[in-house]
C-alpha cells in the first residue's frame, strides 16, 4: 500500500488534475488515479475540442502557478454575439477596453499539457495514469482504493471527478436528477477566410445552438474557431458521415457570411447533450466536483468552468480547516463545501437550462419575441453588465483562488 494521503482524486482530467495542483500549493497531498493514458490525451493536432476559460478561472490557473505556460496559447474573448437565426436584433457583449476580455479560448490539449507537466513536478501529487479502479472503499478513519495492478491507495478523503458518469457518485448512492435533450453536439475545427476578430458568436436555431468559438491563428497564420454545433440526435449520425466538402456546406449556410470562406475542417467528434444534478454532492468522506455533481448543456460554455468553482471552493474549505487541525475528510468540512457549492451550480445549471428551451421554441412569433427581449437587454447596460459578469464567473461567493 502507498502511503496515506490528505486526498484519493478519482479523475485525472482537467478538472482533477486542477484540483490536485491547487490542493499542493495549500500544502494538501493527493494520489490521483486515472484510466486514461496521457499521451492519448495530449496527441498532436487541433480537432475543435476547446475550453472557454472565464476571467475567474483564469485567476485560479494564475494563482497555482499555470498562467505563463498557457498564456501564449489562449486566443481572448473579446466580445460575445448572440443571434436568434442570424435575423435582425443581435445582441453583444463587449466590455469597456479598461476591463479586460471576457475570457480565453483554449484548446483542451493545451490545458492538459500545463497541467500534466505541473503534476509531474509536484511531490505532493502521486499520478496513476492508465488504471483503473477495481474497488472503494470509505471508512470511519480513510478511504482506499484498489487499482486493476493489485494496488492499493489511501487517504483521508475521496474526490469524485471520473465526469458525468462517475461510478463512484453511483456505487455511494448519491440520487441525480436527469434528463437527456435528445440532442448531440458536433465537434469540429475550422479554418476560415476572414479573421474571427476574437469574437465568439452563439447563433441560435430552432434544431439547436450554433456556436463559433475564436481560436488562435495557425502556424501558418489561417484563421481558426472551434465550432460547437448543437443537432438532434436523429440527425447526428448522418451529419458525421458527410463528406467535408458537404459538411462545410452545412455549416457556411448557418455561419452566414461572418468569417467568409469556410476553408477547412479537422476531424468531427460529438457527445451527447443532457443535464443531471446531484441532490447532494458530499457523502461520508466522499465530495463530488465537476462533471461528476452537475453536467449542463453547454449552450454559455460554462460547464468547465463550474468545475473548477468547485475547486476552489473546496480546496479552500480543506485549508481553512487543516489549519485548525481538522482532517479533510472531516464532516464539517464537507458540510461547509456542500453548502457554498450546492446552490449557486443548481442555479447556473437551471439557467443554461431554460436558455435552451427559450431559443428552442420554434416559430417566426416565437423568434420576434426572442429578439424583442434581446433588444431590451442590448439598450440596458446594466441588464449587459450583469451578464457579462456572470459569464466571467466573477459573481457571488467567490473563492480566494479564484480571486485575483
Amino acid at each position: 500500500m502507498s502511503e496515506k494521503r490528505d486526498l484519493l482524486i478519482l479523475g485525472g482530467g482537467l478538472v482533477g488534475m486542477t484540483l490536485a495542483l491547487a490542493a499542493a500549493r495549500k500544502g494538501i497531498s493527493s494520489h490521483v488515479v486515472d484510466r486514461a493514458d496521457p499521451a492519448d490525451l495530449t496527441a498532436d493536432g487541433f480537432d475543435g475540442r476547446a475550453s472557454a476559460i472565464s476571467t475567474a478561472s483564469w485567476n485560479l490557473f494564475t494563482n497555482i502557478g499555470l498562467a505563463e505556460r498557457l498564456e501564449p496559447h489562449g486566443c481572448p474573448i473579446q466580445s460575445i454575439a448572440v443571434s436568434d437565426q442570424l435575423r435582425p436584433g443581435r445582441l453583444d457583449f463587449t466590455p469597456e477596453p479598461h476591463e479586460g476580455s471576457l475570457g480565453r479560448m483554449f484548446a483542451n490539449r493545451e490545458l492538459r499539457l500545463a497541467l500534466f507537466e505541473a503534476a509531474k513536478a509536484e511531490p505532493l501529487i502521486s499520478w496513476n495514469s492508465k488504471v483503473e479502479v477495481t474497488a472503494r472503499s470509505r471508512g470511519e478513519h480513510g478511504v482506499e482504493a484498489t487499482l486493476a495492478d493489485g494496488h492499493t491507495v489511501a487517504a483521508r478523503l475521496m474526490i469524485a471527478a471520473e465526469g458525468r458518469n462517475s461510478p463512484t457518485r453511483e456505487e455511494a448512492g448519491l440520487v441525480v436528477a436527469k434528463w437527456d435533450y435528445t440532442h448531440r453536439a458536433i465537434i469540429a475545427g475550422l479554418t476560415h477566410e476572414l479573421p474571427h476578430e476574437n469574437v465568439a458568436w452563439e447563433i441560435f436555431y430552432a434544431q439547436g445552438p450554433f456556436a463559433l468559438l475564436p481560436m488562435l491563428d495557425d502556424a501558418d497564420g489561417r484563421h481558426r474557431s472551434a465550432l460547437v454545433w448543437t443537432v438532434s440526435e436523429a440527425d447526428a449520425a448522418g451529419v458525421l458521415k458527410l463528406s467535408d466538402r458537404a459538411f462545410l456546406a452545412e455549416v457556411e449556410k448557418r455561419m452566414g457570411d461572418i468569417f467568409g470562406a469556410v476553408t477547412s475542417v479537422a476531424a468531427r467528434s460529438s457527445f451527447p447533450l443532457g443535464f443531471h444534478h446531484t441532490a447532494r454532492i458530499t457523502a461520508p468522506r466522499l465530495a463530488l466536483v465537476g462533471d461528476a455533481a452537475h453536467g449542463i448543456h453547454p449552450i454559455a460554455g460554462q460547464g468547465l468552468n463550474l468545475g473548477l468553482r468547485d475547486v476552489g471552493a473546496l480546496v479552500q474549505v480543506l485549508a481553512d480547516g487543516m489549519k485548525l487541525g481538522l482532517e479533510a475528510g472531516d464532516a464539517q468540512l464537507l458540510a461547509r463545501y456542500e453548502k457554498w457549492r450546492g446552490l449557486d451550480a443548481f442555479t447556473v445549471a437551471l439557467a443554461t437550462d431554460g436558455l435552451t428551451r427559450l431559443f428552442g421554441v420554434p416559430g417566426r412569433t416565437a423568434s420576434a419575441i426572442r429578439r424583442l427581449g434581446m433588444a431590451g437587454i442590448q439598450r440596458t447596460p446594466v441588464l449587459k453588465n450583469w451578464f457579462m459578469d456572470e459569464a466571467r464567473g466573477v459573481t457571488g461567493d467567490m473563492p480566494e483562488l479564484l480571486q485575483y
